[in-house]
């Protein structure tokens, strides 16, 4: 098993933080070689499910995801109920668990918290390589939260 967690502070308020992070499509704005699409329905709430794709054409892999927990923050000030959402990684490649945590800090700053917890296939290479794993997950997950802090932080302020 491949287990870390990536933290970024953002300097944009919660709820925007929160509204980016659950706009599933846009983590492949985030993360390298990777495509985004959702299967369900409705793209938010417990249940829905996504397969993000990772690769350059046929060579790749599938990463398919089930939303399991899915609580919003309640507010953008320090103190409010931060947001929740974990997801259930079912794939023949990656499965296991990854989760965020939405945390209102002062200033309209947010704090994000990734984890991870998951196998990679083939399994041997978790078993046997487990830093590795783990260390390139930490790597890739933590420029992908800072690719997305910078463009949360660049957009415009919604009008109210």
């Amino acid at each position: 098993m491949a287990r870390f967690s990536v933290t970024v502070d953002v300097a944009a308020p919660a709820g925007r933080v929160w509204a980016a992070l659950v706009d599933w499509h846009r983590h492949g704005d985030w993360a390298p070689l990777t495509s985004v699409r959702v299967l369900t329905p409705r793209p938010d709430g417990i249940g829905a499910t996504f397969v993000a794709r990772s690769g350059i054409g046929p060579v790749g892999f599938d990463d398919p995801m089930t939303v399991a927990v899915w609580r919003p923050p309640a507010g953008d000030e320090p103190g409010d109920e931060p947001g929740r959402c974990d997801i259930d990684k079912s794939g023949r490649v990656v499965h296991g668990t990854a989760a965020f945590d939405v945390i209102p800090l002062s200033g309209g700053r947010t704090r994000v918290v990734w984890h991870e917890d998951v196998t990679v296939a083939p399994h041997a290479l978790s078993r046997r390589f487990p830093v590795i794993v783990t260390t390139v997950g930490r790597i890739g997950f933590r420029r992908a939260l800072r690719a997305m802090a910078r463009e949360v932080e660049r957009s415009p302020v919604p009008r109210q």
